[in-house]
């Protein structure tokens, strides 16, 4: 049988040390420590996201158990006042700069979306992690609430959070999406708290489409009917034009109106968008599939530790977030690369149980007994 290093060595394989060196020196600040490294702080709170440790404590007795192999990963034992220290001074960025390394790698693997265009296709939102104000008074929200927001474009192709952004809780949602530069054709699906006539005719001269639900106290008058498919749920498809005072001058295009009503619920719903040349019900599917960017946010909060930090000041907080994003491309970097049927939680769940067990990552993977190697080993690189 082959000797294989552990599972989680392998997968920080996939990270080079050499690209990952280079961010650290572009982002440093303050003396470096004696035998602490920045790469030493990777491994560590990365092992803390992939094995569920939700405290310093817990973090570094594991680390400490497993102190025999942190030379094969490169990495030194840090102590507790270490690692606390090293979250609260060293600069967050560099994880945020890493997170854009890794998605651009994935990005190369990703399969297609599920629908039959080939426009780029995003669904944008918000989640809030909240906070106690009294251990994060940075996090100001509400008079006795603190919190951080979330913001993700989510690109549907192999769901990556291609825009990521962490504010204040305060930070209003649209305020952030008018600062995200989509790729000309791109359809974004938004809900009504991105509401924003301004912006969505912002969105229009720059040629990126948009779906989302119309206000109810909207105005408008019709300028065009067509025809739909009842059978499909269709009600109404429409060209409308704003005819309240301020929004006609914030908006003063025309846009299209489509009625549904859901055949599972019930529902009526109408949509609004500027895309006049994709059918109604593809326009209907494109609103419904925007619940993957809630699936997202689901995934995150109930499978890496973003809801409880170890550390209180909000360089600690965004450096825990942008791993734990970095957790969540190595994840799916695994799901593209090697082919694999599994669903990231899956894969998660098969990482937590063997990260120190001396396997071939891929065959574990792939549930092969012969722990013979997989032809896709050798194509295992991000960096």
């Amino acid at each position: 049988m082959a000797h294989n290093n552990t599972v989680f060595s392998q997968l920080l394989k996939l990270v080079s040390r050499h690209e990952f060196e280079s961010l650290a020196k572009q982002h440093h600040s303050g003396r470096s420590f004696r035998k602490a490294s920045r790469w030493s702080q990777f491994v560590t709170l990365m092992m803390a996201q992939l094995s569920g440790r939700s405290s310093l404590r817990d973090i570094i007795e594991n680390m400490t158990a497993q102190k025999h192999r942190l030379y094969h990963l490169g990495s030194t034992m840090l102590s507790r006042s270490n690692l606390s220290r090293m979250n609260n001074d060293k600069p967050y960025q560099l994880y945020e700069s890493l997170f854009g390394r890794l998605l651009t790698r994935c990005q190369s693997v990703v399969p297609g979306h599920n629908f039959r265009f080939k426009n780029p296709l995003y669904s944008l939102d918000a989640t809030t992690i909240d906070l106690c104000l009294d251990m994060f008074p940075w996090a100001d929200f509400r008079t006795t609430k603190g919190a951080v927001k979330i913001h993700v474009g989510l690109n549907h192709s192999g769901y990556l959070p291609e825009f990521v952004t962490v504010t204040e809780g305060k930070k209003h949602d649209v305020t952030i999406g008018r600062m995200l530069q989509f790729p000309k054709g791109s359809i974004v699906a938004i809900d009504k708290g991105y509401n924003d006539y301004a912006w969505y005719k912002e969105l229009t001269n720059k040629e990126i489409f948009f779906v989302t639900r119309l206000k109810t106290n909207a105005k408008y008058r019709i300028v065009a009917r067509r025809s739909v498919l009842k059978h499909k749920g269709l009600t109404s498809d429409q060209t409308i034009e704003f005819t309240g005072v301020q929004t006609a001058k914030k908006c003063p295009i025309e846009l299209r109106r489509i009625g549904y009503r859901d055949p599972e619920s019930g529902k009526h719903y109408v949509f609004l968008t500027n895309n006049f040349s994709l059918a109604a019900k593809t326009i209907a599917d494109i609103y419904k599939s925007r619940w993957q960017v809630e699936l997202f946010f689901k995934w995150i909060k109930q499978n890496l530790k973003i809801k409880s930090f170890v550390g209180t000041t909000k360089n600690a907080v965004l450096t825990q977030i942008w791993i734990a994003m970095c957790a969540y491309l190595l994840v799916a970097f695994l799901k593209f690369q090697s082919g694999l049927h599994k669903s990231l939680q899956q894969i998660l769940r098969i990482l937590h149980l063997n990260l120190f067990e001396k396997r071939d990552l891929m065959a574990l993977l792939w549930n092969d007994p012969g722990e013979h190697l997989s032809p896709h080993t050798n194509q295992m690189a991000l960096l």
